[in-house]
């Protein structure tokens, strides 16, 4: 093959390979089998572009890069000990595949116009969700809920998740408000970030859902009036919280606040039920770090021990402790855990040197949603939260500006 031809031929598979990304920013809320699809076809078309070497250098650049192929290499080594299940090991480390895609969409989204693409994609998604959880709120019966085992009126993924996203999507759309020149626009996407807003705290039961949500807001507060406008935005938090926390409805009845009696809804009482099984899942997790505390018992070894754990004392088995940060340390002893806070920590610390100042709201507003959720739950094992944090993590820290302002 010519020279030529082959540059022509792997300058089709890297536009190819970069709007697959794009295309993943519509998926991820919406379907895991488009998602592996499309992750497939991302991967097979950067590695036909022959993009794997700037990808390194790109990657040796970028704090954030390394610090996500630090963490994935030492789960590939965690499935050299300990001891597991058959497919075990396997299984885990599949699951955290998502971080080497970290420094591909890094490469990928280079370019600021593509970035605003693959962001107004997810952003079309999630209002896509949005509506449709309002249509099932509604009763209308062309559509149907794909998760509603506990009355919650979610489109495509679980309560869990549908809040995670929600309340994200909020904070998404509260910040392209704040960016936006068109006054129609703007005035849309603010409609938007208080309708999901609302979804969240009113309609769907997701504790995770609503501390993630509070946290943004001020968040949001405080990169709009800095310090004074924190103090609104936390007090505005604070008293929605209370009126809420006395309002029969989803956000009384999730946190377990539902008066005791016969009108006691089934959802207060799972509440209880989950709060006194997390419990034990973190003492009987932390058990299992003070007996391993350097090395951990390997990438995957996590259910037999804790297994083994569970039937000493008598608590329930768990493949995850649903705390990502227990996880980890359980697997990978400290180190490892000081390699995934480590990975946050320069997320945060190089967020003011991304592109613009949307993309450096939205990069800490991501730390802040995946950071706080993995105290309550493994979201970096799961699906649809794990990828979300690799492809927008890649394409926002695709526009990181070197410390030279290239």
């Amino acid at each position: 093959m010519a020279a030529g031809t082959l540059a022509a031929v792997r300058a089709t598979a890297g536009r190819w390979a970069a709007w697959c990304a794009v295309a993943l920013g519509f998926s991820i809320p919406i379907s895991v089998a488009f998602d592996n699809i499309l992750l497939a076809a991302t991967a097979a078309t950067w590695l036909a572009a022959g993009a794997w070497r700037d990808t390194w250098h790109a990657a040796r650049n970028n704090a954030v890069s390394l610090a996500a192929l630090t963490l994935f290499s030492l789960l590939v080594l965690g499935t050299l000990y300990g001891e597991r299940a058959p497919g075990d090991a396997t299984a885990y480390l599949v699951k955290y595949m998502d971080l080497l895609f970290i420094p591909v969409f890094a490469l990928l989204f280079r370019d600021a116009a593509l970035r605003r693409r693959a962001l107004h994609a997810l952003a079309a998604s999630l209002v896509l969700v949005l509506v449709i959880s309002y249509l099932v709120a509604a009763g209308m019966p062309a559509v149907r809920p794909m998760f509603d085992s506990t009355g919650n009126p979610v489109a495509f993924k679980h309560a869990l998740t549908h809040g995670i996203l929600m309340a994200y999507g909020a904070f998404l759309f509260a910040e392209l408000a704040l960016a936006e020149t068109s006054r129609v626009r703007r005035t849309l996407w603010t409609v938007a970030s208080l309708a999901a807003a609302a979804n969240v705290l009113l309609m769907v039961e997701s504790r995770t859902g609503y501390v993630v949500l509070a946290v943004l807001a001020v968040y949001l507060g405080y990169g709009w009036l800095r310090w004074r406008g924190m103090a609104i935005t936390m007090a505005v938090t604070a008293t929605a919280v209370v009126v809420l926390a006395l309002i029969p409805g989803p956000f009384q009845q999730r946190l377990g606040l539902a008066p005791d009696g016969p009108s006691q809804s089934r959802a207060s009482q799972w509440a209880q039920i989950s709060n006194a099984e997390r419990l034990d899942m973190y003492r009987t997790t932390l058990a299992i770090i003070e007996e391993r505390p350097l090395l951990g018992v390997g990438t995957g070894g996590f259910p037999r021990a804790y297994a083994d754990h569970a039937r000493a004392g008598g608590v329930t088995a768990s493949r995850n402790p649903h705390n990502e940060y227990l996880l980890i340390a359980a697997q990978l002893g400290f180190g490892g855990l000081a390699v995934l806070i480590g990975l946050f920590w320069m997320h945060w610390r190089l967020a003011p040197r991304l592109a613009s100042p949307l993309e450096h709201h939205l990069a800490r507003g991501l730390l802040l949603t995946i950071g706080i959720g993995c105290l309550f739950n493994s979201l970096l094992l799961d699906h649809t939260e794990g990828l979300l944090f690799a492809w927008l993590t890649g394409l926002l820290f695709g526009g990181l500006k070197s410390r030279l302002g290239g």
